[in-house]
């Protein structure tokens, strides 16, 4: 089997050096400008278009992250950059939900316990004992309960915090109250402390962290993106912090990455700025389920992980 390998972050050639251990039958090349040769399964990240021309024969493209948002704008902006037969396969936790986990529940204890607002004190050397936040009344809910959003519900309930849980379709977790369809989402935000957003990036949920949806959490609400820049309007959440509809905010992920160092969320305290690491890709993990699920599929046996192209996850 030819195996194709690209990204543009990671050095391939330790990539390359696992992959052979994993796969020692494989054919394995990293990708170049102008290589049409035939292959039956890529993994990549950010892969550009020309990656996918000429490749009749691939039967999987194996991306290396939970979102494969950057392929399927490739797609979305040129339709048939995807080979037909090939099926996008994402990665399936390797390590990320635990990491999620610990990253969504420091921002939510730290907010519960108001120690944003005593490191702010302190840079003025104030001493003074907040209130704390009643926890019957700190009602968390969490937007998309993927693999990671699920683990990241089930968690935070484990603190005795009420849990909200937001999905496209029906979902039971024990603690955790869901709610499902587009019919359910006012309520699942109404009087919501702290939202939480791990949605997937697809059209329908570009921008959902809007001014209107901040008008239905709770007042003085806490948001904490670690799903995708693209979800958030940025204006929106500015006016928001202004008028005290958000009290504060902690943001992984920005429509464009990195940052600008002129951009306006430097210099509002009340946003906490992480560089998109809620979740690191473990590459161990990682590349133990891309090998299994590509010897699966030479086995002829059926995986899981493949991306509806249609739903965009």
């Amino acid at each position: 089997m030819k195996i194709l390998f690209y990204s543009s972050y990671d050095d391939p050639s330790v990539w390359l050096n696992d992959l052979a251990r994993a796969l020692p039958r494989a054919d394995l090349r990293v990708w170049k400008p102008g290589d049409t040769a035939p292959a039956d399964y890529a993994i990549v990240w950010r892969p550009p278009r020309e990656l996918f021309a000429h490749r009749p024969g691939l039967r999987a493209v194996f991306n290396l992250g939970a979102g494969v948002d950057a392929i399927l704008a490739l797609e979305h902006a040129h339709p048939g950059t995807l080979p037909r037969e090939a099926a996008l396969v994402r990665l399936e936790d390797t390590g990320m939900a635990a990491q999620m986990a610990e990253y969504v529940t420091h921002a939510v204890l730290r907010y519960l316990r108001r120690l944003d607002e005593y490191a702010r004190q302190q840079t003025e050397r104030r001493w003074h004992v907040l209130e704390p936040h009643a926890r019957r009344t700190f009602t968390v809910g969490v937007l998309g309960l993927g693999v990671l959003g699920t683990h990241v519900a089930k968690t935070l309930a484990s603190f005795g915090l009420p849990v909200r849980g937001y999905s496209r379709s029906a979902k039971r977790i024990d603690g955790v109250t869901a709610y499902a369809g587009a019919e359910q989402f006012d309520a699942f935000l109404d009087g919501v402390k702290v939202l939480v957003n791990l949605l997937p990036s697809t059209p329908d949920t570009n921008d959902v962290l809007n001014r209107d949806t901040f008008a239905k959490l709770a007042r003085g609400a806490y948001l904490v993106n670690v799903a995708r820049g693209a979800h958030l309007v940025e204006e929106d959440l500015l006016e928001a912090l202004k008028d005290g509809q958000i009290a504060a905010a902690t943001l992984d992920v920005f429509r464009k990455e990195p940052l600008s160092a002129d951009h306006p969320f430097w210099n509002e305290p009340r946003i906490t700025i992480t560089p998109h690491s809620s979740a690191e890709t473990l590459r161990e993990e990682s590349l133990q389920q891309v090998a299994q699920k590509i010897e699966a599929l030479e086995r002829g046996e059926a995986i899981s992980g493949i991306v509806d192209l249609a739903r965009g996850y």
